[in-house]
């Protein structure tokens, strides 16, 4: 169950070039005949019609109490998170001796928001997509989802839905993009899905915003010796649950607790299935230098820092870290505020997670003077002309 780094290699997800056919030809489809294409393809895949559902105040639904305070709390910190992330987020303006300058930055209109429901009703993916939206200040949040699970609904009101509509799939994202009876076109579509909905996506991201392309969730933990056997394991098996394609290793370079891992998850049985389907990996590392490059190449979704011999500042590719032991995944998953949509697949050596910047425009306004006017035309001529664009050059000569 132990490999070598020097023999490891990280799982490719092939590409599947039907699925794109299918799916393209899903969208054009949805495109052309509108309502009666998404209707079908809805009935087809989910076993229903799509429909809006209205959403009730949440202290209205019928949940468990314990349950209610857990999603009102989740809530509360996430959006605690959201705004502390929007504080930095300021339109601003400076200015010289040749004019004013600005950045300006106001909300997408209109945002969809995907929630997963599936295998499994995605409560804590409602917050951390509404919310957001929300404190960026998204006028419009419509919320689509396959599942019409009670949780869900409720905190998708909470988190400030102002639409909700039961689809899902690819029709879900097209009915987004395009427009279907009450869902008027977004400018945005976030949130994860299969790879039906991550396709759908990828292919309409000329049409709308999206927040990225999303693969099978992973973790990656950088593990000392003096790391609980128990609660790394189950963060693995935690992490692998989310899909039979997802995938969760554990990087140490100490093959004595490597071995008293692989010996904790063989021992159940009800660990077995992941462990066969090669979901959790353990990997042997020659040092710390080493471990810290595998995660580098890797740039996980989620990376667990737990070996105090390695420094948060000698790490950058990752979605979201996690600093100590004490500090689980699931709670980043659940309510302890940063978001839980990040890159997969590789993406984080480019990007972060969702955000309100997500949601966001960073635009820029810029008025000359006079003095401006006739120093910046004689700067910008030489270059003009040196480009051979004879317009830009008397565009900017004309004001002399």
């Amino acid at each position: 169950m132990i490999v070598k780094a020097s023999d490891w290699i990280r799982p490719e997800l092939n590409s599947d070039s039907a699925m794109e056919t299918n799916v393209r030809a899903m969208l054009l489809d949805c495109q052309q005949r509108s309502a009666l294409a998404i209707n079908e393809y809805s009935e087809k895949f989910d076993g229903f019609k799509p429909r809006n559902i209205e959403l009730k105040p949440f202290d209205e639904y019928e949940l468990d109490a314990e349950l209610k305070v857990a999603i009102r709390q989740a809530a509360k910190r996430i959006k605690r998170f959201a705004r502390f992330q929007n504080e930095t987020l300021i339109s601003q303006q400076f200015s010289d001796s040749l004019g004013e300058y600005s950045q300006v930055i106001t909300p997408i209109e209109r945002a969809g928001c995907y929630i997963p429901g599936g295998r499994f009703p995605l409560i804590s993916t409602a917050l951390m997509t509404l919310i957001p939206a929300k404190v960026a200040g998204c006028h419009s949040r419509v919320a689509v989802s396959p599942s019409d699970h009670p949780a869900l609904l409720a905190a998708a009101s909470l988190a400030g839905a102002t639409q909700f509509v039961q689809i899902g799939g690819v029709q879900a994202i097209a009915a987004l993009a395009y427009g279907y009876e009450s869902i008027e076109p977004v400018d945005i579509v976030v949130g994860p899905g299969n790879a039906y909905v991550n396709e759908a996506k990828a292919q309409l991201q000329r049409k709308v915003k999206i927040d990225g392309l999303a693969g099978p969730s992973e973790m990656l933990a950088l593990c000392d010796s003096q790391q609980p056997i128990e609660w790394l394991a189950l963060d693995a098996l935690a992490q692998s649950e989310h899909d039979p394609m997802a995938l969760s290793v554990l990087v140490s370079d100490n093959e004595s607790w490597l071995t008293k891992v692989a010996t904790f998850l063989q021992h159940d049985k009800k660990y077995e299935a992941m462990v066969n389907n090669k979901q959790i990996a353990l990997v042997l590392a020659k040092d710390v230098n080493d471990m810290i490059a595998i995660s580098e190449n890797f740039a996980p979704e989620h990376l667990m820092l737990c070996d105090k011999r390695i420094s948060a500042k000698q790490l950058s590719h990752f979605g979201s870290l996690f600093v100590g032991a004490n500090s689980a995944v699931a709670m980043g998953d659940y309510c302890s505020g940063p978001n839980h949509t990040l890159p997969t697949i590789g993406y984080a050596r480019q990007s972060g997670g969702l955000n309100v910047q997500t949601f966001q425009r960073i635009q820029t306004v810029q008025a000359i003077n006079d003095n401006g006017r006739i120093e910046l035309a004689n700067l910008a001529m030489p270059i003009a002309k040196e480009e051979g664009l004879k317009f830009h050059y008397q565009s900017l000569k004309v004001r002399l």
